[in-house]
């Protein structure tokens, strides 16, 4: 590998001085010196029902945080700032396409979460009961989570922009009793039919009771008796207070499903009390969000970083959220920082394929409007290359504001590397592990190697908000903790650390794609393709893209007798969408007539990638002749 040029920017000291984390290395050495006093620490600034007996009990590959607390993690994010100070304080900001602004402060969100609460009792929602939520990146998602929280169920989100099969795949998968939806939502100026996708979905989805559908669109849908029923009736009739549930620390808080490198997506299950601890720690001393931050996370709340940053972590801080629908170049490619002046956003999270985004259509955009306000930026979902760091740092930060390259999964709950505030960024590179996280560059055995060498990015020791455990897979889940000859966790990325420890990130090793920042599965988009009548075989790769990061190019054999066609392209392109969704489809279709495989039958990917690239493939002797 060519060795990059490292160059350095080096933040106002005063950036360093008032971070909560002065000195790294201190509290870095602190961290391995005792971990269970590091996080007994950071755990107590939250408040339990009960406390826990130990901090972590870690029996490979499954470890347990804070054994025998209990505790309920919107008690953290409502009741302990509802009964101080921040009562009447603004939680969210929302706005919406053509001007629309809804404000909810601290109280006004509780009292929700708790009528919500209240109406999912009412239908026989109990602790531990999966509910499925798939609305928009509005208010009455953040509710509708909290909700299950308050009450010990279990949310699974799923990202407005899925399909019926994807949709589905998730409902049947975490066995959902209930589900969330809206009518419609509203992207670029249109409507976007999500009540029609939840009818195809619960075709095959027996355990699903009810379906509570929030209707925004006028003239109103019509709901089947007895099987649907209206969000803002059932808010309205429901009792006023809640009881928040006492939920163990281990017990679950939520499944996320993330794309899976064969066959199904993976349920990743996250644990309330270590979860709870992780998202706190990470958004107080890693973002910094303070008492009159306007706090703005690009990421859907469908997603991880949604999830984290986007709700969970400020309302455990107790800061202000902002969330939009705006698209960022609709209605032109001004309205985001529009909207950070308008607001007087301060940290601002998005995602590098965002920032590659506002590179093309030009500084000028940015320049139009006054983004003083903003004294820290972020980044998340895939590495940041060095040309998008040096924009994003001119023309955002304005030569001022520190960014925030982060490294994190779905898996791991909350950041695991990046550059803390105040130390010297390096274009190019997240940065280091955080306090709390013991990760490095190793070979294939878990052995370290040379600085400057390309390794895999692996994690040496449990974290409180690593997952739980993948839904009803223990096998899968043990997969993670298999790495090399001491059971690391493998991160499936790619990385070379340098002299300094500065760890940079060059995309996955395995069969996932990240397309605009979104984990796409080879195995779902192939078994799309392949559910088409014309087709006998498909593979998936992602292309390297110099806006999206990654596009999907699928490579598919026909069955005998099929003519290959410009319309079957447009078909086969189609029937993806209608079944994953948006994201999934493959840019690029080509007709082949076979695919490399190994003498087992594995299509072998990274072939079709190295031929793809003009790359040599590397050693194919296992290639089936």
């Amino acid at each position: 590998m060519q060795k990059p040029e490292q160059k350095v920017y080096y933040p106002d000291p005063c950036y360093r001085e008032s971070a909560l984390i002065h000195d790294y290395n201190e509290l870095y050495h602190e961290f391995e010196k005792d971990p269970d006093a590091f996080w007994r620490r950071i755990a107590s600034d939250l408040l339990w029902f009960k406390p826990w007996d130990k901090v972590r009990v870690w029996e490979h590959p499954h470890a347990s945080w804070f054994t025998g607390a209990e505790l309920n993690i919107t008690y953290n994010c409502l009741e302990r700032h509802v009964n101080n100070d921040r009562r009447n304080k603004v939680a969210i900001f929302w706005a919406g396409e053509n001007g629309r602004e809804r404000i909810f402060t601290y109280y006004q969100l509780y009292k929700d979460v708790m009528r919500m609460g209240n109406a999912l009792k009412s239908l026989g929602v109990q602790k531990g009961d999966r509910v499925c939520i798939y609305l928009p990146g509005i208010p009455e998602l953040v509710v509708s989570m909290l909700a299950c929280a308050r009450i010990g169920a279990v949310h699974t989100v799923v990202f407005a922009g899925y399909g019926a099969k994807a949709l589905n795949e998730r409902i049947t998968g975490a066995g959902a009793k209930i589900v969330i939806t809206a009518d419609a939502s509203v992207r670029r100026g249109g409507s976007i039919p999500l009540k029609p996708i939840v009818e195809e979905a619960l075709i095959h989805a027996p355990t699903v009771e009810k379906v509570i559908i929030l209707r925004t669109q006028e003239p109103k849908v019509g709901l089947l008796d007895d099987f649907e029923l209206d969000y803002e009736e059932l808010i309205n009739q429901a009792d006023r207070y809640c009881e928040p549930v006492h939920v163990n620390s281990e017990d679950p808080l939520f499944i996320l499903y993330t794309s899976g490198t064969t066959g199904a997506p993976k349920g990743i299950v996250h644990a309330a009390g270590g979860y709870m601890v992780g998202a706190y720690y990470t958004t107080k001393y890693v973002l910094t969000l303070r008492e009159n931050d306007v706090y703005w996370c690009t990421a859907d709340p469908g997603w991880i970083t949604g999830h984290t940053y986007g709700i969970y972590g400020p309302l455990l801080v107790g800061g202000t959220i902002f969330l939009s629908e705006y698209t960022p170049d609709y209605p032109d490619a001004g309205i985001w920082w529009k909207l950070v002046e308008d607001y007087g956003v301060t940290i601002f999270y998005t995602a590098p394929t965002a920032i590659r985004m506002f590179m093309r259509m030009g500084e000028e955009w940015p320049q139009k409007y006054d983004l003083s306000s903003l004294r820290l930026l972020g980044s998340v979902g895939e590495p940041l290359n060095p040309e998008a760091f040096e924009w994003f740092y001119k023309y955002i930060g304005k030569e001022k504001c520190p960014i925030l390259d982060t490294w994190w999964q779905t898996e791991t709950g909350m950041h695991m590397v990046t550059t803390m505030v105040g130390l010297p960024m390096k274009p190019g590179f997240a940065g280091k592990p955080i306090p709390g996280v013991v990760a490095t560059v190793v070979d294939e055995l878990g052995e370290p190697i040379p600085p400057g060498t390309t390794g895999y990015l692996a994690i040496k020791e449990p974290w409180p908000s690593m997952m739980k455990g993948v839904y009803q897979n223990d096998e899968r889940y043990r997969q993670y903790w298999s790495f090399g000859k001491y059971g690391y966790y493998s991160s499936n990325d790619l990385a070379v650390m340098d002299e300094e420890g500065y760890i940079m990130l060059l995309g996955r090793s395995d069969d996932i794609i990240i397309v605009a920042g979104h984990n796409v599965g080879t195995a779902e988009i192939e078994s799309a393709l392949v559910s088409h009548s014309a087709v006998a075989e498909a593979a998936a790769i992602g292309k390297p893209d110099p806006l999206k990061g990654n596009i999907i190019k699928a490579f598919v054999i026909l069955r005998n007798g099929v003519e290959q066609t410009p319309k079957l392209i447009h078909d086969l392109k189609y029937h993806v969408r209608i079944m994953l969704g948006p994201i999934s489809v493959p840019a690029e279709l080509d007709f082949v007539d076979n695919l490399p495989k190994t003498r087992s039958g594995k299509i072998m990917r990274r072939v079709l990638k190295a031929k793809e690239m003009g790359m040599d493939p590397g050693d194919i002797s296992t290639l089936d002749e």
